[in-house]
């Protein structure tokens, strides 16, 4: 059977990465095989075209993936990984997007000589606007590296990261950030309507604007810095508004705290 990548889970992460990979036409359904033990799921990726199976131990004998993508929840991937373990050993490289699972867990599982790539995605990949951060092994081939980076494009923009240990601070960055972004326009929101807007039109002006800031910034050849600057008048009304956030350095700090809690977390997941 010609299979070139097994997804192991298509939840919603396993899934939405699978549509953008479909989407794209990065890979040909044919090459695919989902496993996943719910029906339901399984009948999601088969409408793509893919090929599905209710459990590892039901793929052929003679089944060698080029890659085996480890789309679980950070609880069950010892044991989802332990039901691979036939594919360990060097032909096949896994990667892994269970938030703070270590190199050195999933090698405990797979064996040392296994090429292992984590990846550090967030919810905007659902839509192709995530952030992909990758830590490979070097036992990772540079074409597999290629083609896992290839996909991962897919589903937003990617980076390298050469030291493991980074995997916290990204994870409290990028990882976690879209909750921050939300909360933002949570509260931008509310003191919109407090500052007596309807709450629809206060709703769509926080969003549009967080969206419309984002884009330009990321559009833009000047550093966000610049770019706030040229937004704020001398003694307008940008300036009493900024005049809050920056005083004391109030919202630099709070930011940096929050992270700073992210990424404890993160390693203290990690060593659970």
């Amino acid at each position: 059977m010609t299979m070139r990548l097994v997804l192991a889970g298509c939840g919603n992460m396993g899934y939405a990465m699978l549509c953008c990979w479909h989407k794209a036409g990065k890979i040909s359904a044919r090459e695919i095989m989902v496993v996943e033990p719910s029906a339901e799921l399984r009948l999601k990726a088969e409408t793509l075209g893919c090929q599905t199976a209710e459990n590892v131990q039901s793929l052929p004998a003679d089944t060698q993936p080029e890659l085996v993508v480890l789309a679980v929840k950070p609880q069950v991937i010892r044991t989802v990984a332990e039901s691979y373990k036939r594919f360990g050993g060097g032909n096949t490289t896994f990667l892994s997007i269970a938030a703070g699972v270590s190199v050195s867990t999933l090698r405990e599982v797979l064996g040392a000589t296994t090429p292992i790539v984590r990846c550090m995605p967030n919810t905007p990949a659902s839509i192709g606007k995530g952030m992909m951060v990758v830590f490979s092994t070097p036992q990772v081939q540079i074409a597999t590296s290629h083609f896992i980076n290839d996909l991962l494009s897919t589903s937003g923009a990617v980076a390298s990261i050469a030291d493991e240990s980074l995997m916290d601070a990204v994870t409290a960055v990028s990882g976690s950030g879209p909750a921050y972004i939300f909360y933002f326009i949570e509260c931008l929101s509310i003191a919109a309507e407090k500052a007596g807007l309807p709450a629809d039109t206060a709703r769509l002006l926080a969003m549009q604007t967080v969206n419309g800031a984002a884009s330009l910034a990321a559009e833009s050849n000047e550093e966000p810095a610049i770019l706030r600057r040229q937004v704020t008048s001398p003694n307008g009304t940008t300036a009493a508004a900024l005049g809050v956030l920056m005083s004391g350095n109030r919202l630099q700090s709070l930011i940096e705290e929050a992270v700073g809690a992210a990424r404890r977390r993160s390693i203290e997941l990690g060593r659970e």
